[in-house]
């Protein structure tokens, strides 16, 4: 499939457009953004997206939403094919589809529509069988579950810049008393400002940030036991039950491309 550009498609008179793309491993999207919302899917491959509000990571045979208007880089950590649904925003706002960047979960039944999607002409006919199809895919987005893929940042630039570096390279090690001497503040400060701004404890921020990280290495090839030292969890098992815990399914069983999200 040829890479396919959407801006040849915001001033297109359809609500829901679909183009598909294919990437080679590590190619990055600058940051750029759409004046209509994007449902960024990883038919293959596994996708990270950075905002000034935090990082997301999508798996293979799930997706992002991104809003109208928010700027967006895109990194690919290996070999991926990916499908997006361009919604107008007056769509959007008549869906109820979400005000911030969601991953979500993605049916066989989505799956289906959003490969259908990119096949159709731009200005197919709205009151035929496209115009059907386009309108099931922007329901079925809109009833998809949401999944906890996402690490937000938080608004402080000390603390934001601190937590860009993690996520670059993620430990366990790293501690509170680290973050809060390298950021100029008491412990009791870096802990009440980090909560505040990120709705989470660090604690509970560094073990989400590491476990984004393991799917993206994971999906790369890396193995469970290389993933987990290089994290810095004791052994392979106990990374596999903090995955299984925060993702309800383990490792191998939630990157394969033939097994979709739970429903």
């Amino acid at each position: 499939m040829r890479n396919t550009r959407v801006d040849r498609y915001e001033d297109t008179p359809r609500d829901v457009v679909a183009t598909g793309n294919e990437f080679p491993p590590h190619y990055v999207l600058p940051g750029h953004s759409h004046r209509r919302g994007q449902l960024l899917y990883a038919a293959t491959g596994v996708v990270t997206v950075i905002t000034n509000a935090g990082s997301w990571v999508v798996p293979p045979r799930r997706a992002l939403w991104i809003p109208p208007g928010v700027t967006h880089e895109v990194h690919m950590s290996g070999p991926v094919s990916t499908r997006s649904a361009y919604v107008r925003r007056e769509a959007v706002e008549a869906a109820g589809l979400p005000a911030h960047c969601q991953v979500i979960a993605v049916s066989p039944l989505l799956h289906e529509l959003l490969l259908e999607a990119v096949d159709l002409p731009a200005e197919y006919e709205l009151d035929g069988r496209d115009g059907r199809v386009m309108a099931l895919l922007l329901d079925e987005i809109r009833r998809m579950p949401t999944l906890a893929l996402s690490t937000p940042l938080p608004h402080d630039r000390r603390l934001a810049s601190l937590c860009r570096q993690l996520l670059e390279t993620p430990s366990l090690e790293i501690t509170i008393d680290n973050m809060a001497t390298h950021a100029g503040m008491s412990r009791r400060n870096f802990t009440r400002l980090f909560r505040a701004q990120t709705g989470m404890s660090f604690i509970h921020w560094r073990q989400q940030a590491c476990l984004l990280a393991a799917l993206t290495r994971l999906g790369n090839g890396a193995s469970i036991t290389q993933v987990a030292l290089d994290l810095g969890y004791g052994n392979p098992s106990a990374f596999t039950a903090a995955f299984r815990r925060v993702l309800g399914a383990p490792p191998s069983l939630y990157l394969a491309s033939d097994h979709p999200a739970r429903l």
